[in-house]
């Protein structure tokens, strides 16, 4: 629901309701501007839907008499078009935020949305490399290109996703003023802030790069650049971490995000709480971070099963 809102099938109080919950999801709620635009598209499949099911233009009055049943309608044509549980499960979400939105502000009421079940989605478990293999990744990535700088670049890069745990967007988001601390602020999912303290071995590696980097990473100048200068595209990052596992015949599941999965699960093998965990990488739930341990756990059956004499 990016363009024009009178596009939509949409009554002239409906269509300011959606204006004015757009606003309070970017300005007060502050949510992502993908989040955001994901809540927004999975409203205006509902629309179309009650066009065509309902008949006519979506009200507030409408939608205040929606049933259960027109609810789970909506979510059966959504999985009839082939729209995955996930995608599913996202859209109800979206759909009871804008509900609860309207009830907050006096709008409208209507109970029947809270009652709708959310589609069962099987969350599958990260999958991260060995602590060899990472050390692997980052030594190969510093000889893979015929720049030096380049080449040392990508290893301060995989370092940093490996050391500090951060998404490849955190990381190229990375100004010099940000290295000026023991510990990086970084801003991650929903606009939420985080500390995360600074390995000295990840910072003597940017230290290295940025000594060879023709571009100087000062204030607010990124230090991931790419060979013009600019700001480092993450395609670009992808690309080059996909020629690394290549050489090192590693699966197509090695990408720079198994590197943050890989610094969770290393950490929470060597003992680390779930909770200081879940603070370093910045997950809103617990439950989210518990996933790790299922890996941890299975890496241990593993190395059981592989040399306990009786195991086999």
């Amino acid at each position: 629901m990016t363009g024009d809102l009178t596009a939509l099938p949409l009554a002239a109080d409906a269509m300011d309701a959606v204006s004015r919950w757009r606003s309070w999801l970017l300005g007060e709620k502050r949510l992502a501007d993908k989040t955001a635009e994901a809540y927004a598209f999975d409203l205006q499949n509902l629309f179309h839907f009650l066009n065509g099911y309902r008949g006519g233009q979506v009200s507030l009055s409408m939608l205040s008499a929606l049933t259960l049943t027109d609810f789970r309608a909506w979510l059966a044509h959504s999985a009839s078009a082939n729209i995955g549980a996930a995608s599913r499960a996202r859209a109800v979400a979206g759909v009871r935020n804008f509900f609860h939105w309207l009830d907050r502000t006096g709008q409208l009421h209507n109970e029947a949305v809270d009652l709708l079940k959310v589609p069962k989605v099987s969350r599958r478990l990260p999958r991260p490399v060995s602590e060899p293999e990472a050390r692997d990744i980052v030594s190969l990535a510093a000889e893979s290109h015929e720049d030096s700088w380049i080449g040392l670049r990508d290893e301060a890069l995989f370092t940093v996703l490996y050391g500090a745990g951060l998404r490849i967007g955190e990381a190229l988001s990375l100004t010099g003023s940000d290295f000026a601390q023991e510990r990086i602020t970084v801003t991650g999912k929903g606009n939420k802030q985080r500390t995360v303290p600074l390995l000295p071995v990840v910072r003597a590696t940017v230290e290295k790069y940025l000594a060879a980097c023709p571009y100087a990473a000062t204030g607010d100048r990124p230090v991931f650049v790419g060979a013009r200068g600019d700001r480092l595209n993450a395609a670009v990052a992808q690309r080059s971490l996909r020629s690394v596992r290549r050489q090192l015949g590693l699966p197509d599941s090695v990408t720079p995000h198994a590197l943050r999965h890989s610094f969770a699960t290393h950490l929470l093998s060597d003992g680390a709480d779930l909770r200081s965990l879940q603070e370093l990488l910045g997950h809103s739930s617990l439950s989210t971070t518990q996933l790790y341990t299922k890996v941890d756990s299975q890496h241990l059956s593993s190395v059981y099963r592989a040399a306990h004499p009786r195991a086999k």
